[in-house]
């Protein structure tokens, strides 16, 4: 049985009442990615917002080159780059270059989208975006792995294209994710591998993929918990850092809800988010409990599946150095436990 794999999630979001510039969030974000290698962290992951007051990233793969320059273990990926509001052939020109300079640790994660703004501002039909991610994902790969390739669809048109230079991988992975069952169907029918694990979802995501005559075995899995900090003292951290982890959950709340995808209410304050929520801020022990809990389910539906963990390594708005503690508290008593 595989050991999964243990990654951070970073947004880069800089409110404006920090008073931070974003050269120095970047800066200190790159500098904790470092040192996370170093603690034995596995994997980078990078997301991707448009048009957001804190500056949410909108450009993942500068951001993955960036941090590919500074590391030489782990593996970075976009969870996710948001590839309708893209041209395909320049994401594919753009991660592979990010797959050379890291030498082939790049994982290219992508879903639809949903936040109305971008498809907006864009100018893209957010009704299509399904059909758009068909298309645009057949282009990325017949990119990096054919010689020569021309293509002719309903949103996309490309001819006779020569891409270089190719991804280090053959193939790059390409991972994809979603919520809804069109999306899983997509992963299993597409993708590499599925970010944002939806464990009821999961048997419609195997049938697509067996049908390729892909082995259980090859299956990447992205298991969350996804908003979680390691702490000695979870209550000290919801009084210190709770407006934090509030804030991210209101804006999430407020996308979703208006993109007519509620996952839930827009919350009022700390304490209504801790009894909603009351494993964001968590002990190691509780910490390796909860992993453990959701391995134990991922693995009774796909045993041989490869497992990968993922958190937000810093909240919006939280000071970078604030949450390097909790780094050290991890790798020092949670990731060993799985090891």
């Amino acid at each position: 049985m595989k050991a999964p794999k243990f990654g951070l999630w970073y947004d880069f979001r800089n409110p404006p009442e920090t008073g931070r510039t974003f050269a120095k969030l970047y800066a200190q974000t790159l500098e904790q990615v470092s040192y996370a290698e170093k603690l034995g962290f596995d994997q980078v992951w990078t997301s991707e917002h448009h048009f957001i007051e804190d500056g949410y990233s909108p450009s993942l793969l500068p951001l993955c080159a960036a941090i590919a320059a500074r590391t030489e273990r782990v593996r970075i990926g976009t969870n996710v780059l948001l590839l309708p509001l893209h041209d395909p052939l320049r994401v594919a020109e753009d991660a592979a270059t990010v797959d050379v300079i890291s030498g082939g640790r790049f994982d290219l994660g992508v879903a639809v989208g949903y936040k109305l703004e971008e498809f907006e501002t864009f100018g893209k039909d957010r009704r299509k975006r399904g059909r758009m991610m068909d298309e645009a994902v057949t282009v990325v790969r017949r990119a990096w792995d054919e010689d020569e390739f021309s293509f002719e669809g309903r949103f996309y048109r490309y001819p006779n294209v020569k891409l270089q230079p190719k991804p280090v991988q053959r193939p790059c992975p390409i991972w994809i994710g979603g919520f809804t069952e069109a999306a899983i169907r997509r992963a299993g029918r597409l993708g590499d591998g599925l970010l944002g694990l939806s464990f009821a979802q999961l048997p419609n995501f195997l049938e697509e993929w067996r049908k390729r005559g892909r082995r259980d075995d090859e299956v990447k899995l992205l298991v969350g918990p996804g908003t979680m900090r390691v702490c000695e003292d979870p209550d000290r951290a919801w009084a210190e850092l709770g407006r934090f982890a509030l804030y991210q959950s209101q804006n999430y709340a407020r996308w979703f809800g208006a993109a007519g995808q509620p996952i839930g209410p827009v919350l009022g304050s700390v304490e209504e988010l801790r009894q909603r929520n009351p494993t964001v801020f968590l002990t190691p022990q509780q910490a390796v409990q909860r992993l453990r809990g959701l391995l134990d389910r991922a693995r009774e539906l796909l045993p041989e599946a490869e497992m990968h963990f993922y958190w937000w390594s810093v909240f919006p708005g939280e000071p970078v150095e604030s949450s390097t503690a909790a780094l050290e508290l991890a790798a020092k008593e949670v990731l060993p436990a799985f090891r």
